[in-house]
């Protein structure tokens, strides 16, 4: 039991969950920049995930009597998930595609999106109750919650949805 009170456990453990934190970070980053076709970081950050996963599991391996470290392992897992997530939030990297459906003022969308800098492709379509405005916005993901934000205040109603793309060629995209 004293084994788990020393400092030398707590240690051990915490270098394995800030291991694994960073390990798992990294690779979170890195999947999202294999779908966005960034081949050379993608490459970068997987050499160094590997070598920090192999330093981690190498160190929990090492002294498998002290339950501190699986714990740490396990917990710096979870933990570099939830972290790589915020940070790839933050970077806001890639392109997001928006589809509004406007009942009624999918026309004041347009000029309202148009006027702040934004393309738009606008089509009129028939719903379940008549006759809408679906528009097609292609924006910087760093922008989505402004365009959001645009469509919003001028139809509260609409219908909004979002899709990460990958751009193939050519095209308007915002400065």
């Amino acid at each position: 039991m004293e084994v788990f009170l020393s400092p030398e456990a707590w240690l051990s453990a915490l270098t394995i969950f800030s291991l694994r934190l960073a390990d798992m970070s990294l690779d979170t980053i890195r999947v999202l920049f294999v779908v966005r076709g960034r081949k050379g970081l993608v490459w970068v950050l997987g050499a160094i995930q590997s070598l920090v996963f192999v330093i981690a599991i190498t160190r929990v391996l090492a002294n498998l009597n002290n339950p501190l470290n699986i714990i740490g392992y396990a917990f710096g897992f979870a933990t570099g998930n939830f972290i790589g997530m915020m940070i790839e939030e933050r970077l806001a990297i890639g392109h997001i595609h928006l589809t509004v459906i406007s009942s009624s003022r999918g026309a004041a969308i347009s000029d309202k999106l148009r006027a702040d800098g934004f393309a738009v492709t606008e089509i009129p379509a028939r719903g379940k109750n008549g006759m809408v405005s679906v528009l097609h916005c292609d924006v910087f993901r760093k922008d989505v919650d402004r365009v959001e934000m645009l469509i919003l205040e001028t139809d509260p109603e609409a219908f909004v949805t979002a899709e990460d793309v990958r751009p193939v060629r050519r095209g308007f995209w915002r400065a």
